[in-house]
């Protein structure tokens, strides 16, 4: 097959060194962004609407979403190795597949990254908002802290917090990074607390039965909480601003995948054994939910919809909510108080990525050139990053973080799916070429990951399912309007003297 304006591995590698940014990031550091980008909403939110899909199954939820992305790190793993600039699945596919496919994926990844981010923002905001109604028993006015779905006008906290992050990834990657080791250790100690409170006094007869919904039930959760592993390939992103990347981007990877792998289904173990996980619950059909449902997103909305009060103020804080359920309500409220603390250092991952993909495209002359102007003094994409700050504060500040989620796992799939195609055409087009990291297995790894992206797609909801068709549809519009006649491949010329550092 002849793919349309390929651009090589080698013309690749030559324009980041024309236009680099600094690299100043280790193994350490990366692997803790890695951690940082993955261990987030999915865990401290999305768990009760796993629950809800898939009661206990939900743990192999978290296994066989965690399996499809260990597949894709490890396609992952060897491409970084092979081309080690900011682009991720954007810049593998442009080598490989060609332009207009690679526009695609970098189109998709703005669902992924920046929706991505709008989503972690709106849950640390349920997060904010519970802890302070029940330290402080401060009411505060829904109609400023929720979306316009949930009763609001607008989700207030969740823009604050995302522009305050674009500012300090303005600043530099360094810094940025410190305060992201940071908050990781703040939400592995949280996680580790909850884990070591939750399982010696979980009650085994709520794994029973383990699957009420069946495999259809367990996929169902599975395509939701995929997004909470998505922050991994982020680290791909960093891969130009990272020392020795051909070994520390692939270790950063796998090791960020595998650590937080374990803690989650710790977690859920925990979740689901408590008190609140037997706690019998009307489902949208208006049946009673099973027991293991840890239904509390819909018990919230209900409340929010019917004007209903309850003792405790309405939150999105499953976590918090556990420890309560069990007599911790002082831990409970320091759960709460760790992931209103840790939860933004997954949106600073997000507008991390989502930056150097834009950078990136900017370079090869998609989108404007000022999208790869680089801060003088900070050295960081400055223009595009407060572009896509200021996006995903929209995002934020108007949609619900569950319809967020879904939104940006359609793109992700989609772009999981093309690294693993990419990996393979690229073995049998150029065999010959060195490879840091040789992926072990890859006729097995990259099928799977193709094979388990497709089938977790089509677990999603209809309208999450329809999100990545319609969305590509605007992004062919906007690549043929604009991006196709002013690429520099198209043009035969490698970049543009107009991208040096103003």
């Amino acid at each position: 097959m002849k793919f349309d304006r390929v651009k090589s591995l080698d013309a690749i590698l030559a324009t980041a060194k024309k236009k680099s940014l600094n690299r100043s990031l280790g193994a350490f550091q990366l692997t803790m962004l890695g951690i940082g980008g993955i261990i987030g909403t999915g865990i401290f939110v999305l768990t009760s609407e796993a629950a809800q899909k898939a009661g206990p199954g939900m743990m192999l939820s978290f296994v066989l979403a965690g399996f499809i992305c260990m597949c894709a790190a490890i396609c992952y793993s060897e491409l970084a190795s092979m081309v080690p600039t900011a682009g991720s699945a954007y810049t593998y596919t442009y080598a490989v597949m060609g332009e207009r496919l690679a526009w695609m994926v970098g189109w998709a990844l703005i669902l992924e990254y920046a929706i991505g981010a709008s989503a972690v923002a709106s849950s640390w905001s349920g997060y904010m908002i519970g802890l302070v109604q029940n330290l402080f028993h401060i009411k505060i006015s829904p109609l400023w802290v929720n979306s316009p779905s949930a009763g609001g006008y607008v989700n207030l906290p969740a823009v604050v917090i995302t522009l305050l992050i674009t500012w300090l990834l303005i600043l530099g990657t360094t810094e940025s990074a410190r305060a992201n080791a940071i908050l990781v250790g703040i939400k592995v100690a949280a996680l580790s607390l909850f884990a070591i409170l939750a399982i010696p006094v979980m009650n085994a007869s709520h794994f029973e039965p383990f699957m009420p919904t069946g495999i259809t039930g367990v996929a169902g959760a599975a395509a939701s909480i995929f997004f909470a592993y998505v922050g991994f390939d982020a680290v791909s992103t960093a891969a130009e601003e990272t020392r020795n990347p051909q070994r520390n981007v692939p270790v950063a990877l796998i090791a960020s995948l595998a650590f937080c792998t374990i803690f989650y289904l710790l977690v859920s173990l925990g979740a689901i054994g408590s008190p609140l996980g037997a706690q019998p619950v009307t489902g949208s059909d208006g049946g009673i939910l099973a027991p293991g449902t840890l239904a509390l997103e819909q018990r919230c909305h209900t409340i929010v919809a019917t004007g209903a009060q309850e003792p405790l103020p309405c939150s999105h804080e499953a976590l918090a909510h556990v420890l309560r359920s069990i007599g911790w309500s002082r831990i409970g409220n320091l759960i709460g108080l760790a992931a209103t603390i840790a939860l933004p250092s997954v949106v600073l991952m997000m507008i991390f990525g989502q930056t150097r993909i834009f950078f990136t495209m900017a370079r090869d002359g998609l989108l404007p050139d000022s999208f790869a102007r680089v801060h003088p003094r900070y050295r960081t994409p400055h223009i595009v990053t407060t572009v896509t700050g200021v996006g995903a504060a929209i995002g934020a500040a108007f949609l619900p973080v569950g319809t967020l989620a879904d939104y940006s796992n359609s793109g992700t799939l989609f772009a999981f799916a093309m690294v693993a195609v990419s990996v393979l055409i690229l073995r049998r087009t150029d065999p010959t070429r060195a490879r840091p990291f040789r992926a072990p297995a890859i006729w097995l790894f990259a099928p799977l990951a193709i094979i388990g992206c497709i089938y977790l797609y089509l677990s999603l909801d209809l309208i999450a399912i329809l999100v990545l068709p319609v969305w590509g549809a605007i992004g062919l519009l906007i690549y043929y309007g604009y991006g196709r006649s002013r690429s520099y491949v198209g043009r035969g010329i490698e970049t543009s003297d107009s991208l040096e550092p103003n």
